[in-house]
Parts: structure tokens; C-alpha cells; sequence
């Protein structure tokens, strides 16, 4: 996790480093719903690609909002999840899909 001194100064800033890209979101909005393998991620969101996800989940995995679970097993069987830090991010997500839904209502 990053430490406080190596985020920015600005709240709305921290956030967007945090969850800054299109991939990230859709990769938390999956795991707000339950927990998730990563190929049904991979299979989920249509156009990413198997380096890309890795990528963002590391990501979101090394700054506390998701966590991975290996089960060490042969098969690998590696599940992650939302942390109970990610989930004060479905608050966001909420207001955001409302504004998508109002968004689309108001344009032709």
C-alpha cells in the first residue's frame, strides 16, 4: 500500500490514482457483486486483455481496495474480492451509475 506522503494532495486526486481508468472500475464493479476468479473476470469485460487485468489487479490488490486469494492448489484456483477498505468505494459507484442513468434520460 501506498504510503500517505506519496498520494497527492487533492482528495478527488488521491481517488483518481486510485481507481483512475475506465478497467479499474468495471474490475471493482464486478467485485462489489461477489467474489470473483480471474478468468470469469477476463470472460466479463469485454476488450481487456489477460496483461492488462493482471496489471490493474495487482494494482488495485498493492493500494488495499481488493484483495487475492490463493488456494494453492494444482489446478491454481485464485479468487479476489472486494477489502473492506474497496467496498467504502460502492457509495461512488452508486452515484455514478445514477448519473449514467440520468445522463442517458436527458439526451437523445
Amino acid at each position: 500500500m501506498r504510503k500517505r506522503n506519496e498520494l497527492p494532495e487533492c482528495p478527488v486526486a488521491t481517488t483518481v490514482s486510485l481507481i483512475g481508468n475506465k478497467w479499474k472500475l468495471l474490475i471493482i464493479r464486478n467485485l462489489m457483486e461477489r467474489t470473483w476468479r480471474f478468468n470469469e473476470l477476463l470472460k466479463s469485460l469485454d476488450g481487456i486483455s489477460q496483461k492488462v487485468l493482471t496489471d490493474n489487479l495487482r494494482q488495485l490488490e498493492n493500494d488495499g481496495i481488493i484483495y487475492r486469494k490463493d488456494y494453492k492448489i494444482n489446478p491454481p484456483k485464485v479468487e479476489y474480492g472486494m477489502t473492506k477498505l474497496g467496498l467504502e468505494l460502492s457509495k461512488m459507484l452508486d452515484i455514478m451509475a445514477m448519473f449514467g442513468d440520468f445522463y442517458k434520460s436527458q439526451i437523445s
